[in-house]
């Protein structure tokens, strides 16, 4: 295997990490009015997330790092032709991110209702933009010979793109709902448990939508052929299962089902790509890939070098996190 797969591979993991786990934080932001029906609640799904949210955005950080070091022409393009969208996500994350910090500083309860809003906000915004941007990656956007992009914004808020989006956004918002079935108590709980299995269905319906948009959309199928693979397969197989285990309140089971469905979609949006990053609709010539968008063989090598040695203590430090805040949050247990 040459470095330049390696890191592809090693992109790809970290933006699986990313999304099944900011999925939830996602989600939950998005639930927060909704599920909270007054500010002991909200304060409890906050909460929840209180310990991960920040540390889940680490995968993020580092994907984007590891993007530039790897494929910085991968990461020039991409920057610059979907800047005005990333822009905006990462306003979004920096509002959210405020959002959580800042609800509690004041006690009026019109202050904290206003962040409360603005957490969904925060929320939603990068759960419905990352469905669009994956779309359009694997879909293709205009890049010419000198792996510029000379589209315009409005050029990414295509139909498949968009259904992309709404899709993402609804998977989020589902293993968000989960999560709270795992974390949460009392009413919370309850509605948590409600809100599950009305979603159920809809993210179900919409995912199949755009795989079959999919097949029309992109050439990722052609790639892969008729059998699309264990990947694609396992991640349909996932999101089905995950209503059964839903109904019979098999929450733990449930979660990890829905985290498999969104890792098992990465993974064939990946393998879908391969060996090209960025597909452009101009000319497949001018298509990004690993070899004309990466980096010289010794920083790969140098690369490879760090990402041995850290990469085990990052996962460990997260594992350790999440064991120690494994308990369900009450309203005993809230801090202010």
């Amino acid at each position: 295997m040459s470095l330049n797969t390696l890191w592809f591979i090693l992109i790809g993991v970290l933006f699986t990490g990313f999304f099944f786990l900011e999925g939830f934080d996602y989600g939950v932001g998005i639930l927060l009015p909704f599920l909270g029906k007054n500010d002991t609640e909200r304060r409890m799904i906050v909460n929840t997330i209180g310990p991960f949210w920040d540390g889940n955005e680490v995968w993020l950080v580092t994907a984007g790092g590891a993007m530039f070091a790897a494929f910085p022409n991968w990461y020039a393009t991409m920057f610059s032709g979907f800047y005005l969208a990333l822009a905006l996500m990462l306003i979004a994350l920096i509002v959210r991110g405020v959002a959580f910090e800042f609800r509690s500083k004041l006690e009026d309860p019109r202050w904290r209702a206003l962040w409360d809003w603005l957490a969904f906000a925060g929320s939603l915004v990068p759960a419905l933009l990352w469905g669009v941007a994956l779309a359009n990656i694997v879909r293709g956007v205009p890049i010419n010979e000198k792996m510029q992009y000379v589209g315009g914004f409005f050029n990414l808020l295509n139909p498949y793109a968009l259904l992309a989006g709404l899709v993402s956004l609804a998977v989020f918002t589902l293993h968000g709902a989960i999560f709270l079935t795992l974390r949460a108590t009392d009413k919370v709980l309850e509605r948590a448990e409600r809100t599950a299995n009305r979603l159920w269905l809809p993210v179900v319906v919409l995912v199949f939508l755009l795989v079959g948009a999919s097949y029309f959309a992109t050439d990722i199928f052609q790639r892969l052929g008729v059998n699309p693979g264990i990947p694609a397969i396992g991640a349909g197989l996932s999101f089905l299962v995950v209503g059964w285990f839903v109904r019979n309140k098999r929450y733990g089971w449930a979660f990890g089902t829905m985290g498999l469905g969104i890792a098992l979609t990465v993974i064939t949006t990946f393998h879908g790509l391969y060996p090209r990053v960025m597909v452009s609709s101009l000319d497949p010539k001018f298509s990004l890939d690993i070899y004309n968008a990466s980096s010289s063989p010794y920083t790969l090598k140098v690369m490879s070098i760090v990402a041995l040695i850290f990469v085990p203590i990052v996962l460990i430090y997260q594992a350790w996190n999440y064991w120690i805040y494994r308990a369900r949050v009450t309203g005993q247990s809230l801090k202010y």
